[in-house]
C-alpha cells in the first residue's frame, strides 16, 4: 500500500521534531531571557517565551491559540489523509504549516507557552522559533501552488 501525499508526511513530521529539537536545545542551554549574538547587532539566539501566536501576535490568548493548533492540526491531517492527491507544492505547504503548528501546539498544550528564540535584530522584528518559520514557508509553498494551478477557461465552459 502507497502512502498518498507522502510529501506532505515528509514535511510535517521534518518540521516538526526540528522543530521540537531546536526548541529543547535552546532549553537545556540558555537561561530563560540570555542572549547569544551570532552577528552581534543583526542576528542573536535570544531564549523568550511568548503565550501569543506566531511572532508574538495576539499575546497572551494561550487558551485559544492551544485549540486553534489543534483544529488547523485535525483539519490538515483530514485533507492529507481524505482528500485528493495533492500536487507537489500544496504538500509542502500544507505538511510545513502542518509541522509548524503541532510544534507551537505542544508547546501550548505542555508549557502553556512557545519557546522562541531566533532573534533578528537588524530589523527589529519579534523573536519567533522554526515553527513559526515553517508556517511561513508553507504559506510561499502554498502561494506559488495557486499561481501554478491551471486556470479554467470559462469560455470552454459555454
Amino acid at each position: 500500500m502507497r502512502l498518498k501525499n507522502r510529501f506532505f508526511w515528509i514535511a510535517a513530521l521534518s518540521a516538526f521534531f526540528l522543530d521540537q529539537l531546536t526548541k529543547y536545545w535552546v532549553v537545556q542551554t540558555f537561561a530563560l531571557g540570555q542572549t547569544l549574538p551570532l552577528l552581534p547587532g543583526i542576528f542573536h539566539f535570544t531564549y523568550v517565551t511568548n503565550t501569543g501566536a506566531a511572532f508574538s501576535l495576539l499575546s497572551g490568548k494561550v487558551e485559544w491559540l492551544r485549540w486553534l493548533s489543534l483544529g488547523v492540526s485535525l483539519v490538515l491531517i483530514a485533507i492529507a489523509s481524505l482528500g485528493p492527491v495533492l500536487s507537489l507544492w500544496d504538500q509542502l505547504g500544507y505538511g510545513l504549516i502542518l509541522g509548524g503548528a503541532m510544534g507551537n501546539g505542544i508547546d501550548r498544550f505542555v508549557l502553556g507557552y512557545v519557546v522562541d528564540f531566533l532573534d533578528f535584530r537588524l530589523i527589529n522584528f519579534a523573536v519567533f522559533n522554526v515553527a513559526d518559520s515553517f508556517i511561513s514557508i508553507g504559506i510561499v509553498c502554498l502561494l506559488i501552488a495557486s499561481v501554478q494551478k491551471p486556470t479554467v477557461d470559462s469560455r470552454r465552459l459555454r
